[in-house]
């Protein structure tokens, strides 16, 4: 600001000293009269000088504000101090109004100072210590030392391979419990009929010839078949009579006993020969029955213990079948041979054989179409696949398993029978008795044939797939009612 412009807006002149001297007693009267006397006794062009500073102290607040927002104090002082510099050499002359606005400017701007000294102090206490303060020194000796200390720590590791071998039972026994319940539950259906059910059935009764009858009936309900259970019957009335039993409760044990027996004659495990490879198991049945769900079951079970297993895709009838088996073959990284569909069934198995061999695979199992039991033409065709697969190895296949369905009925004694007298039976699994009251057909299967039945379904997990334990699975079928 021009010092021209400073003395047009403190009055210098001799009318404004005057007025200015008459209004010492209060600063904002002083304000407020000498505006007043400045308009009135100014020119127009003086007026419109006058005019313009409030203005320009405006201005000049606003920069105030905008620099204190920024947390500049500094600049604010400065600013203040260079815009008075040009009226300092007033000294006493100058008007008390204004000796009083530069006191109150100089007294704001030292309690800001004074203000903002502990933020500052604050904030630029961390940093001074952290740039003065010493660094931590070692010694030759002490680095040595710290580094002996870690070369000589023990090192923690998790050994899964090095547990204790008392452990393992442990595991091993949790399984058992689960897959015992889960036995139960697959079998539940099944014990309404028989098993559990019995014990209901000969509660308060007494022994005569109408208890045989009703045992008789709900015998053949669960699909026991004539012969066996005309075989239970004639055994049960030969008990009693000899022992001279009258409490028909006593009967159950009797019938418990008869029934264990009969399926302990057939718990034969599949047993693979390590020392003949490949272990060839051809899997045949009727349509719709489960086979190969059961094969990618059963292989999955075998590379848990550890075998090598390929799967042979001997169904080239059906459409899926060859997708069907690649999907277990895939989901548990298990090759599978196969060829096109409508593919000869006996040339697809003899490659499978010849791959496997080179490969020294431990397991092979072969997939055939399903095939009506009655359909003569058919079953040729399964003669000559084992005519085949027997020009590569004389003992092939080693396993013939017939599957079976658990709610067939009667008709799988038809089935087994047809199958083993075409090209013999070494083995059955039965599938789905967790689906059906009528689970009786393997006491009617196992009283038949004595084959041994390998393997039962329980379910449609990839766990409910169980080696056959006889002993298991009369616990299973008789357990809730015995431990009551």
């Amino acid at each position: 600001m021009a010092k021209k412009g400073m003395k047009n807006w403190f009055g210098f002149g001799k009318k404004e000293a005057q007025e200015t001297h008459e209004h010492e007693t209060s600063v904002n009267n002083e304000y407020i009269q000498h505006d007043n006397e400045i308009d009135s006794t100014k020119t127009g062009s003086e007026r419109v000088d006058n005019a313009e500073i409030p203005e320009t102290v405006v201005v000049n607040v606003e920069i105030v504000e905008t620099v204190s927002s920024d947390n500049t104090e500094e600049s604010v002082i400065d600013a203040a101090n260079a815009e008075t510099t040009e009226t300092d050499n007033m000294g006493a002359d100058a008007p008390k109004w204004y000796q009083f606005g530069k006191k109150k400017l100089k007294q704001d701007a030292d309690q800001a100072e004074a203000e903002t000294q502990p933020v500052a102090d604050e904030s630029d206490a961390p940093v001074i210590d952290s740039i003065t303060k010493p660094a931590t020194t070692e010694t030759a000796d002490e680095v040595q030392t710290r580094v002996t200390v870690i070369e000589t720590a023990p090192i923690v590791e998790t050994e899964a391979k090095n547990e204790p071998v008392s452990v393992v039972p442990a595991v091993v026994e949790e399984s058992k419990d689960k897959l015992f319940t889960r036995l139960k539950r697959g079998l539940s259906r099944t014990k309404g009929n028989i098993g559990s059910g019995f014990k209901n059935f000969f509660r308060g009764k007494h022994i005569d010839d109408d208890l045989f009858e009703e045992l008789e009936e709900q015998l053949l309900i669960a699909d026991l078949g004539v012969a066996t259970t005309t075989r239970i019957i004639d055994n049960l009335t030969q008990q009693a009579s000899r022992k001279q039993l009258k409490d028909a409760e006593a009967l159950y044990d009797i019938l418990k006993k008869d029934m264990a027996d009969m399926l302990h004659k057939v718990e034969q495990p599949l047993e693979i020969d390590s020392n003949n490879k490949p272990h060839v198991i051809l899997m045949v049945g009727v349509n719709g029955v489960g086979k190969t769900t059961t094969i990618g079951k059963m292989a999955k079970k075998f590379q848990a213990e550890g075998k090598s297993v390929m799967l042979a895709a001997g169904d080239t009838f059906r459409a899926a079948a060859v997708e069907q088996l690649q999907v277990w073959g895939d989901r548990n990284g298990i090759p599978v041979v196969a060829q096109h569909t409508g593919a000869d069934s006996a040339s697809v198995l003899f490659d499978a054989m010849q791959s496997a061999t080179a490969k020294n695979v431990d397991v092979l199992i072969a997939d055939t179409a399903g095939r009506l039991q009655n359909k003569a033409h058919l079953m040729d065709e399964l003669k000559k696949i084992v005519r085949v697969m027997r020009k590569h190895d004389a003992t092939a296949p080693h396993e013939i398993m017939l599957t079976i369905d658990a709610g067939t009925g009667q008709n799988a004694l038809s089935q087994a029978e047809l199958f083993k007298d075409a090209i013999g039976l070494t083995g059955i699994t039965i599938t789905k008795l967790d689906g059906t009251a009528k689970g009786g057909v393997i006491f009617a299967v196992a009283d038949k044939f004595e084959i041994p039945i390998r393997f039962i379904g329980i379910g449609e997990g990839i766990d409910d797939l169980r080696t056959f334990n006889s002993e298991e699975f009369i616990e299973a079928l008789f357990s809730s009612e015995d431990k009551k």
